[in-house]
């Protein structure tokens, strides 16, 4: 009942069968010695010799284990592997990322050696459990057709670091399900309610290196180790970077979110792979992670993937083009859009910061600066994002962080026709401060004709010392905002915030340069926003020259 309820709502195609078998706590041994545990579904009818599918999970085998019965029914075998130190598999604690390049490389060869594998796998999974897939992406076997790695990224380093900062709510997020999930499936539906409160506090709580305790009760190791390493750089990431050799990775499909925590990282591996002359596909959507539109895409998605490649359906199988690369829902429309690759087709149109509050296309006049107060004692609100936290995630209402005095905004004119955006988005700013430590964050807004107004996109950047300064003394920022596709419908009008901070989605700067977990004196820092002819600030669109209407 719950795989026809499941498979319903995904909107998969019908089953081939309902009688799946399961063969429970397989004992996979790895190099080291250690033994990982597995489950393996199959149809009962064909016990061997099917396709086989591969995924390796930190978070159980029950969830991956839904999407394996799924697959079992429509034709499949598969294989569903809990990671070192998780869920009975061997090993010390889950280390994240430290052990997925030889754990995984050495189960896709215990997998081809066992007498029921039929000489055809792919690799499917989503989040970290699309990390396992980038982590062996470097000498496959041939014998891997395919993967399907959704929302997720080849290297957790950008994930954690954006523009310098340090992604507080999403790693605060995942630490809390982290250090409870094998307490069993009741205990941590009730601790769901609540982590948005102590998501809050443990933000909250300096220096950050007190942070873990708060949340979970107890030193996170690996928390600890992202404090640590959190320079730009910083060799111990190094290991941990999974795309340095894509020159024969198989066909990739991608499915991500304008609100997801990978978006950004996921489209420049698909641009990678794509420059790399392999295959790959994308789709994105207008979801958070673990939303559950995106949920049922990637299914979906990876489903015919995995026909077409691994298990060869269709003549087109063995070659030819699978039509467009590129499949992106356009925010303020219900429209599916498609692009022959990334980025989309579009003119990149520079909207100018004006005196006043005004944005427009035409370039400022000359203008004194606007200026705020950022103080890390009363950090700007965040509200929304790109956050691992459901509750804080997606479009809301800015009403609320628009309101604060440190938080400048920019507005065009209402729009005459339709507008759309698709593809990257950057901000170039012209600004002073008081300090040399300090933050600047750019959100993208679409505003209706009553007034609400919706976030689209961000992005931020650390400034330090060495940044180096324009000739008056001031700073010239290229900040790097995570991709967006939009329609600024008739009546609507485009609004870009200023701020220096986003918190608890990113850790506030305290202004000092103190160590990321050590700090904990703050100084406010008065910042200046500059719109003239010798220091033009703008936000960069890319506008397609024909709107995609709602």
């Amino acid at each position: 009942m719950t795989s026809r309820a499941a498979a319903r709502l995904a909107k998969l195609p019908p089953a081939r069968t309902t009688k799946v078998c399961v063969d429970r706590d397989i004992a996979i041994p790895v190099t080291d010695g250690v033994t990982l545990l597995a489950d393996r579904y199959h149809p009962a009818a064909e016990p061997n010799g099917l396709p086989l599918l591969i995924t390796r999970t930190p978070y159980g085998r029950v969830v991956e284990g839904l999407l394996a019965r799924l697959y079992a029914e429509r034709g499949y075998q598969v294989l569903v592997v809990s990671c070192r130190g998780t869920f009975g598999s061997g090993g010390r604690d889950f280390q994240p990322f430290v052990n997925e390049r030889a754990d995984g490389h050495a189960v896709i060869e215990w997998a081809a050696a066992q007498p029921w594998f039929g000489g055809k796998a792919g690799l499917f999974g989503a989040s970290y459990v699309g990390l396992t897939q980038w982590a062996v992406i470097d000498g496959l076997p041939d014998y891997v057709k395919a993967w399907a790695p959704t929302v997720t990224s080849s290297w957790f380093a950008d994930l954690f670091y954006p523009g310098g900062s340090f992604a507080l709510e999403t790693s605060l997020t995942w630490i809390d399900g982290l250090s409870h999930q094998e307490a069993g499936v009741w205990r941590s539906l009730l601790r769901a309610p609540g982590q948005k409160k102590r998501v809050a506090a443990a933000a909250g709580v300096l220096p950050l290196a007190d942070a873990d305790a708060t949340i979970t009760g107890a030193t996170f190791a690996s928390f600890q180790d992202w404090l640590d390493h959190c320079e730009p750089g910083d060799p111990w990431w190094t290991p941990m970077k999974f795309d340095t050799d894509i020159s024969a990775a198989p066909p990739a499909s991608f499915v991500g979110g304008w609100y997801d925590i990978f978006l950004k990282q996921q489209i420049e591996d698909y641009v990678a792979l794509r420059a790399a002359g392999r295959e790959a596909v994308l789709a994105v959507g207008p979801w958070h992670h673990g939303s559950m539109g995106q949920a049922g895409l990637s299914m979906r998605s990876a489903l015919w993937w995995m026909d077409r490649w691994v298990a060869g359906e269709s003549a087109e199988a063995a070659g030819g083009e699978p039509g467009p690369r590129v499949r992106l829902q356009v925010m303020g429309t219900d429209k599916w859009a498609e692009f022959p690759d990334w980025p989309p087709p579009a003119t990149r149109q520079r909207w100018h910061l004006h005196t006043g509050g005004g944005l427009h296309t035409d370039p400022p006049a000359d203008s004194a600066p606007d200026r705020y107060r950022y103080d890390p004692a009363d950090p700007t609100p965040s509200l929304t994002g790109a956050s691992l936290l459901a509750m804080s995630a997606g479009p809301k209402d800015n009403k609320a962080r628009e309101s604060r005095s440190d938080v400048l905004c920019y507005t065009s004119e209402a729009m005459a026709d339709d507008l759309t955006v698709a593809g990257p988005v950057t901000a170039d700013l012209h600004v002073r401060s008081s300090l040399q430590h300090t933050d600047f964050f750019v959100r993208l807004c679409d505003v209706d004709p009553k007034g609400k107004s919706t976030n689209l996109c961000d992005g931020i950047l650390r400034v330090g010392p060495d940044h180096p300064p324009t000739p008056d003394g001031g700073l010239e920022l290229h900040i790097e905002m995570f991709p967006t596709a939009n329609t600024f419908a008739k009546g609507h009008r485009i609004r870009v915030q200023v701020s220096s901070g986003a918190h608890p989605l990113y850790a506030r700067n305290l202004g000092t340069g103190d160590p990321l977990g050590k700090g904990t004196t703050m100084v406010a820092a008065d910042q200046e926003v500059c719109h003239d002819p010798k220091r033009p600030s703008a936000i960069v669109l890319p506008v397609l020259a024909e709107p995609v209407r709602p």
